[in-house]
């Protein structure tokens, strides 16, 4: 029972260190995600569909019936007066004027001036989508740069690692030495040299990835990146034709921005037909020849046909193809551009995988020369100094190996990011 016990509390242990090994694991995609969410432009995909929807709404409100008061008191100089005089009737209207006016519009037909209201604001809207995701999808530049700058700090630490354990063995070979009387004090302050460096290299090492870390941390709001283990992204990029930059997209939004504001040429000048109702009262009232205050009303239809718009609507019409002209050459020259980019990337992938079919033979040949000079200096043919210029060319190999994995796994994701694959 007692050992059933303690194997139950190992196991437990044992798996809530696992947990708490897991959970200190950061990946890109983790990064990516988070620093959308912390980034405060994401704030205004929000605020753009908010004011989509209350523009709509207004648009849509141009619908309903649209009341109106005014009022007005006027003087004339002159008044309407009969041409010939009737004995025993007096006719003639007073010089002052007065009126209050309550009247009611009703649109029955705009010619489509308020579909196309409501047609513009979901266009801008979209553009406005667009350019804020080419601006959020620039984080993600951001986050693989410092991203894959802790990864290769992470290989070099591990890369000194070892070098420093290389160099405490050399340490007690070359103490051997003295003692049999093959080499000296000065043999073995050349390898503590060789140590300090090392540990300075460390020092220095973890400093930079401090400072990645915390730039990172700001970026995506994270807090404690330095203490957690990166895990290495693996992913395969085909040559693909196919490009999903969100900056494509965004000049389709523009286009059809633009065509919205062409059908918006088209309802301008369309007539107008709507119903109208007057309630007044005033002095006169309708009958002018009889004095004095009266309500009356007036109650109709009402159409207007604006035909200014046609002076212009031409040249509008060139503007916006001039507009149209200019978003296809800024979209040519991005997947000019895009493509130049792309293809450099495959050529540093291409010229890191020939540099790295020779790390392996480089490394192993680099760890033979340094096995032999170390069995050298035990036999005193060869010295202290000479023995860690061969133990610093292997690590320097070892170095540029973990160097070109890390370059090689960037170059794929910069590829990635592009294409947007």
């Amino acid at each position: 029972m007692i050992k059933t016990m303690k194997r139950f509390w190992v196991w437990a242990m044992g798996m809530c260190a696992l947990q708490g090994t897991l959970s200190a694991q950061l990946t890109l995609e983790a990064c990516y995600r988070a620093a959308r969410e912390n980034y405060p432009l994401v704030r205004q995909f929000d605020l753009i569909e908010r004011t989509k929807d209350f523009t709509v709404e207004n648009a849509t409100k141009s619908y309903f019936p649209q009341l109106s008061f005014s009022g007005k008191a006027s003087y004339q100089s002159d008044v309407t007066k009969m041409p010939f005089s009737i004995p025993g009737v007096e006719f003639g209207l007073d010089k002052d004027q007065y009126q209050l006016v309550l009247e009611l519009n009703q649109t029955i037909w705009d010619g489509g001036v308020v579909r196309n209201r409501k047609e513009e604001a979901r266009a801008k809207s979209e553009v406005q989508k667009g350019q804020l995701e080419v601006n959020l999808y620039a984080l993600d530049d951001r986050v693989n740069q410092l991203f894959f700058g802790m990864l290769l700090i992470d290989a070099q630490l591990v890369q000194n690692t070892l070098l420093q354990a290389q160099l405490v063995r050399n340490y007690k070979q070359v103490q051997a030495c003295i003692q049999q009387g093959v080499a000296n004090q000065a043999d073995l302050d050349a390898v503590a040299v060789e140590q300090l460096n090392a540990r300075q290299t460390e020092s220095e090492l973890r400093v930079n990835r401090k400072a990645y870390a915390e730039v990172l941390g700001l970026l995506t709001g994270r807090k404690g990146i330095d203490a957690e283990r990166l895990v290495k992204p693996s992913v395969t990029v085909e040559p693909l034709e196919e490009n999903r930059r969100p900056e494509l997209s965004l000049y389709e939004s523009q286009r059809r921005q633009l065509s919205v504001q062409e059908k918006g040429l088209t309802a301008r000048y369309m007539p107008k037909l709507g119903v109208f109702a007057q309630g007044a009262y005033g002095d006169p009232g309708l009958n002018m020849l009889k004095g004095g205050f009266e309500p009356y009303y007036i109650a109709g239809l009402r159409l207007s046909w604006n035909i200014s718009d046609l002076y212009t609507r031409k040249n509008d019409k060139r503007l916006l193809a001039a507009s149209r002209d200019d978003i296809d050459v800024q979209e040519a020259v991005f997947r000019l551009n895009n493509r130049m980019e792309a293809a450099q990337h495959w050529r540093t992938v291409e010229k890191i995988d020939t540099l790295m079919k020779n790390d392996d033979e480089l490394i192993r040949l680099r760890t033979n020369i340094r096995k032999s000079a170390e069995a050298k200096v035990a036999n005193g043919t060869l010295t202290v100094t000479e023995m860690l210029r061969e133990v610093t060319a292997e690590d320097q190999a070892k170095q540029a190996k973990a160097l070109h994995e890390i370059q090689r796994l960037q170059a794929l994701y910069d590829i990635k990011y592009t294409m947007n694959h």
